[in-house]
């Protein structure tokens, strides 16, 4: 059977939560739920790592602007790790060309972090941290479902991850505004602590007499 489907489906989760992919594929190919695993994604070394940096980003994600310098740390990191675990699944499996897989997890995982991280730019611009840790779940209970989805029903779990990725990106047309905002905000934010450290901010005048 091809693994096509799980690629994109790991590549979309990737864009989201890398770490919580890893984790949970590992784990599903270190207890034998499923043979599609590689064995380099089920060492313990790699389960340790994997977890503790889930942990970091269960917590970093749900504070607001955080999240968002975070999710900027990641723009690299995560598609990179949706193309390497793509490539992987491929080459256990013989079905698909681990190049052409690391290509699509790779892509796949950029827009669903590009998503990700518009998204969390427009919730930002509103003062409460309630929004920021709902979605925050909302994502990491996402990415859990549709990942043990996938093992088990890999071409439906795909369906849904393109759906979810195509309403991420009319999502992100529609906030448009709410994330120039945020980028004008944060733009502001960085000119005063320059003006601030430089000591080139306006200064009051003492009167005169």
């Amino acid at each position: 059977m091809s693994v096509l489907p799980l690629v994109f489906t790991s590549g979309w989760a990737s864009g989201i939560n890398a770490y919580a992919v890893v984790l949970l594929l590992g784990i599903f190919g270190a207890t034998g739920i499923s043979d599609e695993v590689p064995a380099s994604l089920q060492r313990a070394d790699v389960l340790v790592v994997a977890a503790v940096l889930f942990l970091c980003e269960a917590v970093a994600d749900k504070i607001p602007y955080v999240d968002s310098v975070w999710d900027s740390a990641h723009t690299v990191i995560r598609p990179v790790a949706g193309a390497v675990v793509a490539a992987l699944l491929a080459g256990g499996s013989g079905s698909l060309p681990e190049l052409a897989a690391g290509a699509i997890g790779g892509s796949t995982a950029l827009m669903s972090h590009l998503v990700k991280a518009g998204t969390r730019m427009a919730v930002n611009t509103s003062p409460e941290p309630f929004s920021n840790i709902a979605l925050s779940t909302t994502e990491d209970l996402g990415v859990a479902g549709i990942i043990t989805f996938a093992i088990f029903h890999p071409l439906t779990a795909a369906v849904i991850a393109a759906t979810l990725l195509v309403l991420g990106l009319l999502t992100m047309i529609f906030l448009a505004s709410r994330i120039r905002r945020f980028l004008r905000r944060r733009a502001q934010q960085r000119e005063e602590k320059h003006l601030a450290g430089t000591g080139s901010g306006p200064r009051s005048r003492r009167p005169s007499g």
